[in-house]
């Protein structure tokens, strides 16, 4: 192993995928990241095309050795993560049927509701998760209802990360972090319950053979390796869905500790060693063996602010080409020009449905508060506020479910914004903990490469001996009460008009 001394860790974004090329002591050395469109052709859609993100991330890798100047063969090893819940559907030949349908995608709401009452209960004390629409087992009894020349076509249902290791490979695997999204998958033991498939009436032929995340599922083939600029013969771990390797990424290992997460989409991961599932939340194995992840996702996370960017930020971002800043950049320090609490201007930032701990694929955004005295700051700090609600949402939701943080380890685009991170520090009452690596997804991917190569003992291990804390936060709990008052308000606020989003969705 001594001349072999990088690790490759891919992360399958929603809305772009990032490769980064990392030393074995966890620094980063090279990075790249390519976008892909989701397509929403119809309320309640969002698909992808499978094939976007092996482009991205074969681009990526070429990116990150051309800029290293590494030399190929000083790889060790890949790793892969993605979003969880997409669908792909591949045929004989390799190649995806149809768009996948990603995490976002709430077509099967109906399906479910529909067997939610027979089988609901006993799917969920198996799985540790409620039939909901945006799970995989949802899809695979859509495809079978709506498209059932796809479900009979399908010799293979993968996820983003099993999608790309067969791309990379040429083998089949689903690693176990994911096998929540089916909910007849054993969470505690590990395996596939055929019972519980039959009554389904699922076909259990199509689900590939499950791996650790940090276990080999093959080695670079010579196709692969040209697209990517890489030796043929490297070893490809399983990996894990992006939730669960963020965690890993940021240190979170053990029982207690707590992974805050604000990428696209946000959400929380709290570690834990027995059955601990709530079905207003999400329940899923860790990369870690022996342990699991009580998760909270939103759809509100950076990406609120990165639309807010797209469709308000034209001044930015014309000033951004002389200032040197992002438009995000700019937006965070106008915010601070406004008060705690915005002075009763409260969003709700549901802008794709809302998942955990609502499930409301119909939930939809809402500014609440508007009057003339509301300024452009105003605004953009209500949107940060917002997020800041969502996770306390999903928070309070764990507490109450017997989960207490004491500590947040925040990840993701939003934790660069030190406001950002102070104000969620001050809405939660808990400190929050940075890690030295802006990559920690991508990290937590290169740590199961280096578990499957031997460059680590286990993840765990790789975990403690490559992530560090860049800074820490502590709350003011002087400015907590303002927030308090408007999340009393942001929960009465979606209680109010639930109903009307439902019906305004059927228009």
């Amino acid at each position: 192993m001594e001349e072999r001394t990088y690790l490759i860790g891919i992360d399958i974004g929603t809305s772009a995928t990032k490769t980064a090329l990392f030393d074995t002591s966890g620094a980063v050395v090279a990075s790249s990241s390519h976008g892909y469109p989701t397509s929403r052709p119809r309320q309640g859609y969002a698909e992808q095309d499978p094939d976007d993100w092996w482009t991205a991330a074969a681009a990526g890798v070429r990116d990150c050795m051309e800029k290293s100047g590494a030399d190929p063969r000083s790889v060790a090893a890949i790793g892969v993560d993605g979003h969880s819940w997409s669908t792909v559907m591949l045929d004989r030949d390799g190649r995806p049927l149809c768009p996948s349908p990603i995490w976002q995608d709430s077509r099967a709401d109906e399906i479910c509701r529909r067997l939610a009452p027979e089988f609901g209960d006993s799917l969920f004390r198996l799985s540790g998760n409620p039939l909901r629409p945006n799970y995989v087992t949802g899809k695979l009894l859509w495809f079978r209802e709506k498209m059932p020349d796809v479900y009979r076509g399908a010799i293979a249902v993968l996820g983003t990360e099993g999608y790309l290791v067969f791309r990379l490979t040429g083998a089949l695997s689903l690693c176990r972090s994911e096998g929540y999204g089916f909910h007849f998958y054993d969470i505690m033991k590990g395996r596939l319950d055929e019972e519980a498939a039959r009554a389904l009436g699922i076909r259990t032929d199509i689900v590939p053979p499950l791996f650790d995340g940090h276990e080999t599922v093959g080695r670079l083939t010579r196709d692969a390796a040209e697209a990517c600029g890489l030796c043929p013969g490297i070893p490809v771990a399983a990996g894990g869905v992006d939730s669960a390797c963020t965690a890993l990424g940021a240190g979170v290992t053990d029982p207690g500790q707590t992974q805050e997460q604000g990428g696209q989409s946000g959400g929380m991961s709290i570690c834990t060693d027995r059955f601990a599932a709530d079905p207003r939340l999400i329940f899923c194995a860790h990369v870690v063996p022996g342990r699991w992840l009580i998760q909270g996702g939103t759809t509100g996370g950076g990406g609120v602010i990165k639309w807010a960017a797209s469709e308000f930020g034209r001044y930015e971002e014309e000033m951004s080409k002389t200032s040197g800043l992002s438009v995000p950049a700019m937006f965070d320090i106008e915010a601070r020009d406004a008060a705690p609490g915005c002075g009763g201007l409260i969003f709700l930032p549901y802008m794709a449905g809302e998942r955990t701990p609502v499930w409301d694929p119909y939930a939809t955004g809402v500014f609440y508060g508007m009057d003339f005295r509301k300024t452009r700051a105003d605004f953009i700090r209500a949107l940060m506020e917002g997020v800041g609600y969502s996770l306390l949402h999903n928070l309070d939701t764990a507490a109450a479910a017997g989960a207490r943080p004491t500590l947040l380890r925040s990840t993701g685009g939003a934790a660069n914004s030190l406001f950002w991170t102070q104000m969620k520090s001050d809405m939660t009452g808990l400190p929050v903990s940075v890690p030295g690596s802006d990559n920690a997804t991508n990290l937590g991917a290169a740590i199961l490469a280096g578990t499957a190569a031997g460059v680590y003992s286990s993840p765990e291990a790789g975990a403690k001996a490559v992530v560090k804390e860049k800074r820490r936060h502590l709350p003011d709990p002087s400015v907590r009460p303002a927030y308090m008052k408007n999340y009393e308000r942001y929960l009465e606020i979606y209680e109010s008009l639930k109903g009307l989003m439902g019906r305004t969705a059927e228009d």
